[in-house]
């Protein structure tokens, strides 16, 4: 294959199902070795995206490469490409090394039985399943069936490992046992992972490079902290992570609220009507005693998370808004209460500012 910076590109690429386009003239370069989650609700168009880069679907317009060479047209089977599924898709009534060794059986030329067994062997050992490999698939942890999909996919040496949604199935604790071992198994590799995923907390904690997608287009394409820090717009904002929302008019340097509350703005802003965006870690809550400045009002619900709290709060004229309190250092005396009036802080440079038709 010629020597390319980039694993896969997309170049102009749509992909229609009848009248319905699934996917919008994108345009989309993966570097080798990265590791890239591709994020968005149901219906956004990443799963699509991942199915033509898989070879299962091919695009209506555009060109898709891997490696530098145009794959438009080539089936599935002989793309330097393997995924992983959300189920697995594991073979029930074989065995682990059965399992793993399937599609080294596949492969033509034919592949000696020795060098089967060296390359099973070595796919087990780094996923963790040494000496399983007569274990019936039934009688696996879903933990371990993962791993055994893992092992399959990667004995083949695929230059991109294809994941869609592969955590989906497990436990809260097992998931996060996973996410550690794939990025565990991604730098021992050093192939380019893709991740589909409608899970932010997974995309930002795996990834080092997030596309953010909505509607068959991509909205941002960055490094988690970016992408969370500095998002593109509204959407991008309200779906990366939580945000609370503010709307109201940009004029002479400052964002007139709704309800009449008038912001100072960090830098030049477009006058107009506007929504601002801030996170809840970013807002300081503390009882209202009469002193300050900031928005007044009620603490409605407490939400205990362990090292920090979250709360509701009911803000005159405003929508509600979510505030996290991190709790270290504090007493019992110390939480506010449900009922309490507070006053909510925050400093200016900490508001996105969208204009209201984004």
């Amino acid at each position: 294959m010629p020597d390319t910076p980039d694993d896969l590109e997309f170049h102009a690429v749509t992909k229609r199902f009848g009248e319905v386009t699934a996917v919008s003239g994108i345009d989309l370069a993966v570097p080798k070795g990265a590791f890239l989650a591709i994020l968005g609700p149901s219906g956004c168009g990443k799963t699509t995206c991942l199915r033509m880069i898989g070879g299962f679907e091919q695009p209506s317009e555009g060109t898709v490469r891997i490696g530098g060479v145009t794959v438009n047209g080539v089936p599935a089977h002989r793309r330097p490409v393997n995924m992983v599924f959300q189920h697995y898709g594991l073979f029930p009534h074989l065995d682990v090394t059965r399992n793993v060794a399937y599609g080294l059986k596949q492969r033509r030329p034919r592949i000696a039985g020795a060098e089967i067994g060296r390359r099973v062997d070595e796919a087990l050992e780094m996923v963790r399943l040494s000496g399983f490999g007569r274990r019936r698939v039934h009688e696996m942890s879903g933990g371990q069936q993962q791993r055994v999909a893992l092992a399959r996919a990667i004995v083949n040496r695929p230059r991109i490992l294809l994941l869609d949604e592969p955590l989906a199935a497990l436990d809260r604790k097992l998931r996060s046992e996973m996410q550690i071992e794939l990025l565990t198994l991604q730098r021992d590799l050093g192939i380019t992972f893709i991740l589909v995923t409608h899970d932010q907390e997974e995309a930002l904690s795996m990834a080092d490079l997030v596309c953010v997608m909505s509607a068959g287009f991509i909205r941002q394409i960055g490094s988690p902290q970016e992408v969370y820090d500095r998002p593109a717009d509204l959407f991008v904002a309200d779906f990366v992570g939580k945000i609370n929302r503010m709307d109201g008019f940009v004029e002479n340097g400052v964002l007139r609220l709704t309800e009449g509350t008038v912001l100072p703005l960090p830098e030049a802003v477009a006058s107009g009507r506007a929504t601002a965006a801030i996170r809840p870690e970013a807002i300081r809550l503390r009882r209202a005693d009469g002193a300050g400045t900031g928005l007044r009002g009620t603490a409605t619900h407490r939400i205990f998370l362990g090292s920090f709290a979250e709360y509701a709060v009911e803000v005159p004229g405003l929508d509600p808004f979510l505030v996290t309190a991190d709790r270290r250092g504090l007493d019992a005396a110390a939480l506010v209460e449900p009922g309490e009036a507070v006053m909510l802080d925050f400093d200016p440079s900490s508001l996105k500012i969208f204009p209201a038709d984004t």
